[in-house]
């Protein structure tokens, strides 16, 4: 089916990463930065040459497209769906691109900067990938295959589809997402203009991985207010909000609860911002957990450790606001059985082995399956994200692309 067939992801994936998407978390703009349209503009603009008239970006930065039926039969409208921002974490401005061809098991170095070495010892999953084509940045950016690598996928599953028209399909719709990475991906899709049923993010890493559970997730804002005295004249008035914020961090607990000192099904509380002055310090957390009613457990732990602090700083006082971020899409996929039976028959399709995962964090999916669109995540090979080692296979992307054309199939052929 794909023996002689040419695949377009690896020149489209080396042409999106080298187009700064870099998103904002400190930006109230939708999106959050403007150059993602320029992504945007370029995937309309081959989204047309290939023949989907209705493709288009919208103001928001979200980019639209139907691959129309072929089929007499009445089949689920289903939606491919990636995110074209990169994380804040990395710079994403000049990416150098490197083909490493047939890759030979040893470790990887960087070019610009000798110093960043990608090796198997800390990257096992690169002994799986001898003889593959691995795609690195040049060693000072991240490569932005998170979530570039989707994007070329589901290009290139366009691109097959509409070249093999004999290949059966109900409606296709397709959807590229800005500000995914700063927890925003969806908050101004139109999902009524989608008009889909059913989704899949394609938004995974090692090859075969699919993911049916995320966290859940609350951000967690603590604002603590001191009392500002003139430092020469502040014994006994003096509280300093940065001493109250500090002391505080340091009551957390150092075995557990971290990011640093979890793993597998262990959720965690991170402080990921700080910043204040004498009167007034901000902390800014992100609670994450498989369970959802763990959250409010580690939130009044949380506020329970200030408490604490504050009892230490007479004069002090705080406002700790909780906001919900995303649930578990378990709770939801849980209700539509085929929708990830469909996915693993797809994946074994493509001569892939299924590798059921959680994700220790959330996709776009994550709240698409609460908007009312049940949406769990594929494999693309994107691997060591938001960092200068970032890397992805060739090959891994593209048995993800013939998972896809294999799942819209499926879809039809079970309608």
């Amino acid at each position: 089916m794909f023996d002689k067939y040419e695949y377009t992801l690896q020149e489209k994936f080396l042409r999106y990463v080298q187009i700064d998407t870099q998103s904002d978390p400190q930006s109230n703009t939708y999106p959050s930065t403007e150059k993602q349209k320029t992504l945007g503009r370029l995937l309309v603009q081959e989204l047309l040459a290939m023949g989907l008239s209705d493709a288009h970006l919208d103001e928001y930065g979200y980019v639209y497209a139907t691959i129309p039926a072929n089929t007499d039969k009445s089949v689920p409208v289903i939606c491919f769906c990636a995110h074209m921002d990169t994380a804040p974490d990395c710079s994403g401005t000049n990416v150098k691109p490197i083909v490493h061809t047939n890759y030979n098991g040893g470790e990887i170095v960087l070019p610009d900067d000798p110093t960043q070495i990608i090796s198997p010892a800390d990257h096992p999953y690169l002994r799986k990938k001898i003889g593959e084509d691995i795609i690195t940045a040049s060693g000072t950016t991240l490569l932005g295959a998170d979530d570039k690598a989707g994007v070329a996928v589901i290009m290139d599953m366009a691109h097959y589809l509409t070249t093999h028209p004999g290949i059966k399909h109900g409606t296709i719709k397709i959807l590229f997402t800005p500000d995914e990475e700063i927890g925003r991906g969806v908050d101004r899709v139109d999902i009524k203009k989608l008009g889909a049923e059913f989704a899949y993010t394609l938004d995974g890493g090692e090859r075969g991985s699919y993911e049916a559970e995320t966290f859940s997730a609350d951000a967690v804002t603590i604002t603590i207010h001191g009392v500002s005295a003139h430092p020469g004249y502040a014994k006994g008035k003096l509280v300093n909000a940065v001493k109250v914020a500090a002391y505080f961090l340091e009551q957390l607990p150092k075995d557990g609860w971290s990011p640093e000192t979890t793993e597998d099904r262990y959720g965690f509380v991170h402080p990921v911002h700080m910043e204040g002055i004498t009167e007034k310090a901000t902390l800014q957390f992100i609670i994450r957990d498989f369970f959802t009613h763990k959250l409010a457990a580690y939130e009044s732990a949380l506020r329970d450790e200030l408490e604490l602090a504050l009892r230490k700083f007479p004069g002090a006082r705080a406002e700790f606001e909780v906001k919900e971020q995303y649930r578990n899409m378990k709770e939801v996929l849980e209700q539509y059985p085929q929708v990830s039976e469909y996915a693993k028959e797809a994946i074994t399709r493509a001569g892939v082995p299924v590798i059921e995962m959680s994700a220790r964090g959330g996709t776009d999916g994550s709240r698409l399956s609460f908007m009312g669109l049940p949406c769990p995540n594929l494999f693309t090979g994107e691997m060591a994200f938001h960092g200068k080692h970032e890397y992805v296979s060739v090959q891994d992307m593209q048995k993800s692309m013939e998972t896809i054309v294999h799942l819209a199939m499926i879809w039809e052929e079970k309608a």
